[in-house]
């Protein structure tokens, strides 16, 4: 790999092997348009769309990833080879003072929004630790796995219109509750307030028109990039209203994620075998390719006049379920994907206790807390407090990098009369 002439200092998460798309604007130029990130700058990919083939030219001059996550893997990979090619020192670009002065901006100056616009929005439960971490606290651990669990990627459709970007705040929502002790609903705030460390990969590629399924090894061509995310959720407000059909208020209060979206091919370095399924799928889940990856997460609880604390580390490759499955199974009624569509993970949990990737498991249920520096305490999240997630792949010197996924809670509305 060549070097770039942007400087990219130690440790950052934006190597000239990385560059996530984000889409952007500054104060002197609102217009949004598609960046990559190189050290602590971006190269606005409009500004030089001209450097590109002529058949992905109008994808790069596009107001969100939309039309690029819509083109085909080859072009994906024409559009990195050529970025990296002008980002490099003694380039086309490095050698034009004008163009470069234009296209290349800093980090600081910029503003980041939603990288696509987000059609449907599917939300998995592939984390067998996590699945069997709260299949225990409900059901006890002989029933802690459904019977479905090992057999097919549970899941369910979210609500897409609150999907955010890092940085938006999230409001504590209103809901109705069934707290012990009494006899019958209430309404309020919700006070049991939780994170969910996941990830997220965005649909791409031409989809699948309706009728027609995805063959799951043939699925990695409609997986454009992944992103971090944190699936907000009211404990309470789901305990109640979640049987029997599943999520719906408790989650649709706002979903976070990180404005980068690091493609695939970043992420090829770091592939692992899939987690060991057993008993084996049926046979259109079987997948004879690697798609597992070593990407390193953690979550850091930041409240309010205090400094951050790192609560929880874990990993993306204690997936039970691939993404190449999670199309699979979404699409093997005929299901019709459309690029932009987002499809989570659902919390990503280790085996140990400082592995799990919600507050749900790390105080378990409410019984235990959590503790923090300066003698506070936390079960569930409190008003201002910031949820911050990171995460990167690092190996044999080379760190691949998510940036950030940051919201902070606000308070709730007042309840009506």
């Amino acid at each position: 790999m060549s070097q770039s002439f942007v400087p990219v200092p130690a440790g950052s998460d934006f190597p000239l092997e990385n560059l996530p798309y984000a889409v952007f604007s500054t104060e002197s130029n609102k217009v949004q348009r598609i960046c990559v990130a190189i050290g602590e700058h971006v190269l606005d990919l409009k500004a030089v769309s001209q450097l590109y083939p002529a058949q992905v030219q109008k994808s790069l001059q596009a107001e969100t990833l939309n039309e690029l996550m819509g083109l085909d893997f080859k072009a994906w990979d024409v559009v990195r080879s050529q970025t990296q090619k002008l980002l490099s020192k003694g380039s086309e670009l490095d050698n034009n003072v004008d163009l470069k002065a234009v296209s290349i901006v800093p980090q600081s100056e910029i503003k980041l929004h939603l990288p696509a616009q987000i059609g449907d929005y599917t939300d998995f439960y592939s984390s067998i630790h996590h699945a069997t971490n709260v299949g225990i606290m409900f059901r006890g651990p002989d029933n802690a796995l459904m019977p479905n669990w090992r057999h097919l990627p549970v899941g369910y459709h979210g609500r897409a219109s609150s999907v955010v970007v890092s940085g938006t705040p999230i409001r504590r929502p209103l809901g109705q509750t069934f707290p012990d002790g009494v006899e019958k609903p209430v309404f309020g705030a919700c006070k049991l307030l939780d994170f969910e460390l996941e990830m997220a990969f965005f649909i791409g590629g031409k989809g699948n028109q309706l009728g027609e399924p995805i063959r799951v090894d043939e699925a990695w061509k409609n997986v454009f990039g992944f992103t971090l995310m944190n699936d907000w959720s009211a404990r309470d407000i789901q305990k109640w209203e979640y049987v029997p059909l599943g999520p719906f208020t408790a989650k649709n209060l706002g979903t976070t994620i990180s404005p980068w979206v690091v493609p695939t091919a970043a992420l090829k370095p770091f592939l692992l075998d899939n987690f060991p399924q057993e008993p084996e799928v049926l046979p259109y889940l079987r997948q004879n390719i690697p798609f597992n990856f070593d990407i390193n997460l953690e979550v850091s609880l930041k409240p309010a006049d205090q400094n951050e604390s790192l609560i929880s580390k874990s990993n993306f490759k204690h997936l039970y379920w691939t993404p190449l499955q999670q199309i699979a199974h979404h699409t093997v009624t005929g299901c019709n994907l459309r690029p932009g569509d987002l499809m989570a993970s659902g919390t990503i949990s280790g085996e140990t206790p400082d592995s799990y990737g919600s507050l749900l498991e790390l105080c378990w249920k409410g019984t235990k807390t959590l503790d923090l520096p300066g003698g506070k305490t936390r079960k569930f999240l409190q008003d201002f407090d910031e949820v911050i997630i990171r995460g990167h792949c690092e190996k044999n010197g080379l760190r691949i990098g998510f940036g950030e996924c940051v919201g902070q809670v606000l308070p709730a509305h007042p309840v009506p009369e």
